[in-house]
């Protein structure tokens, strides 16, 4: 990260990385970062417009306010409709009156983030979704939320070993140790209370509960590395969809906690890649917010603001 210096303060750029679980906000000049905040999510699509509106008003007021602000760039997941977009676009437009506002998928900040213009960027969080740019073309491929898609996402390896545990009673089978690991975290008493609790807490809290699965595996338990392995298969698919829309072979930038973090996943998903012919797969080393800031920068400059 950029470092911070107090004769930047108030600088022109703010930026937004808004994802299914927290947002990240900076607040930049030209050349430095003069301050971030992180508080929850204002994705519109899961969490509406107002409690939406409620985490941009704490990110401001913990930047300083929206006064001297020129451009205003967010990424954020679940605005791919345009209908989506423009509420987001309001939203901003409502708390930053006279600055530029740009809206962009989530995805698009990573390859920003790590310093490129084109190439294909995977991200695999609460959520999973590639997206990938070859000069003006671009192509996505997953990312339709967890109700529709997102296998291989973090909710996604957490709800399988959810459904593992629930077909075990049903089998009568005895509690596996995945299962007791599950509910002491869960603070659950009996595999029976998933049922309320699975449908009552965010995924974002379900996607936290994933590392149980990997540290599993690691240990050699065969149906978690199962899990393991499917999901790098679906992260695998969602790449190699990309890198056919848009006839490349990277590079390939993973982003969201659950690819950088599991080097489990990570390891499969470059063996699946390198079997497709991708071989340059490299885990963002910035945090994505870090991309808003590198558009915004570049719309600073051609506006000559």
């Amino acid at each position: 990260m950029d470092d911070v210096t107090e004769s930047d303060a108030g600088g022109p750029i703010v930026a937004f990385d808004i994802g299914g679980s927290k947002t990240h906000a900076m607040r930049a000049s030209a050349s430095s970062v003069v301050s971030e905040v992180i508080v929850g999510s204002a994705n519109i699509s899961s969490m509406g417009d107002g409690e939406a509106g409620k985490q941009l008003d704490q990110a401001i007021a913990g930047m300083g306010g929206a006064g001297g602000v020129d451009v205003v760039v967010a990424g954020s997941a679940g605005i791919d409709a345009p209908s989506a977009a423009a509420r987001l676009e309001r939203l901003l437009a409502e708390r930053f009156t006279t600055a530029q506002i740009r809206v962009v998928n989530d995805t698009q900040l990573i390859l920003g983030a790590a310093g490129l213009d084109d190439g294909i960027a995977l991200i695999s969080g609460t959520g999973a979704v590639a997206w990938g740019r070859r000069g003006e073309a671009t192509g996505r491929a997953g990312g339709w939320g967890h109700l529709l898609g997102d296998e291989g996402s973090g909710y996604w390896v957490a709800r399988e070993a959810i459904r593992l545990t629930l077909a075990d009673h049903d089998a009568g089978r005895p509690q596996s140790e995945l299962a007791g690991l599950l509910l002491a975290e869960c603070d659950l008493g009996a595999v029976v209370d998933f049922l309320d609790a699975f449908y009552t807490r965010t995924p974002r809290y379900w996607a936290q509960r994933a590392h149980l699965v990997f540290e599993q595996a690691a240990a050699g338990e065969p149906r978690c590395t199962d899990i393991v392995d499917r999901s790098s298969d679906a992260l695998a698919g969602l790449v190699i969809r990309v890198a056919q829309i848009l006839d490349i072979d990277g590079p390939v930038v993973c982003g969201g906690g659950q690819v950088v973090h599991q080097d489990m996943l990570q390891s499969r998903l470059r063996e699946r890649l390198a079997a497709a012919g991708i071989s340059d797969v490299r885990a963002l080393g910035a945090e994505p917010v870090q991309g808003a800031v590198r558009l915004g920068r570049a719309i600073l400059g051609r506006s000559g603001a």
